[in-house]
């Protein structure tokens, strides 16, 4: 339909996105941007932010819990545990970047494991859908991005 609005036809485009989509090259680049994010989330867990946003998740508790990177004995809620490793990642400001300037992995990774996690054992999913599901998140921020109004003046400014 001519009328479709943006916003439709970029959540039609995203809806649509499945396993078979992911070609080699970027299940080969994904994998290594996953592995980029782990290994800076997990450095990161030792600055003070990170230590702070861990003492003040503690209060959440839940039934469903997600694992907070480096530290085997403590879980969080899934929005908690990826807003703690989140900061981690972002903590060492080490992670992969675009330009104009964001941050894709950092900010999807965490989301998407922390999510994975809190699934019930019988419907784990596959590395695969991790992988589709990571790939969808990093094609969403990068559309935003180019749709940002505020994203297209960052190199004027600086």
């Amino acid at each position: 339909f001519p009328s479709q609005t943006i916003t439709g036809n970029f959540a039609n485009v995203i809806h649509g996105l499945n396993a078979n989509h992911l070609t080699d090259q970027v299940i080969q680049r994904s994998k290594r941007m996953i592995l980029d994010t782990l290994g800076v989330g997990l450095l990161g867990t030792s600055t003070e932010v990170c230590h702070k946003v861990t003492q003040y998740s503690k209060i959440y508790s839940s039934d469903i819990s997600s694992t907070i990177w480096g530290h085997l004995d403590f879980r969080l809620p899934p929005l908690y545990a990826a807003f703690v490793n989140g900061v981690a990642v972002h903590s060492m400001d080490f992670d992969d970047t675009w330009h104009p300037a964001t941050h894709p992995s950092g900010a999807v990774l965490p989301a998407v494991i922390a999510l994975s996690e809190a699934f019930p054992q019988k419907k784990k999913i596959s590395g695969l859908d991790l992988l589709l599901a990571f790939n969808v998140g990093i094609e969403v921020q990068g559309r935003l991005l180019r749709f940002s109004s505020e994203a297209r003046n960052i190199p004027k400014r600086y």
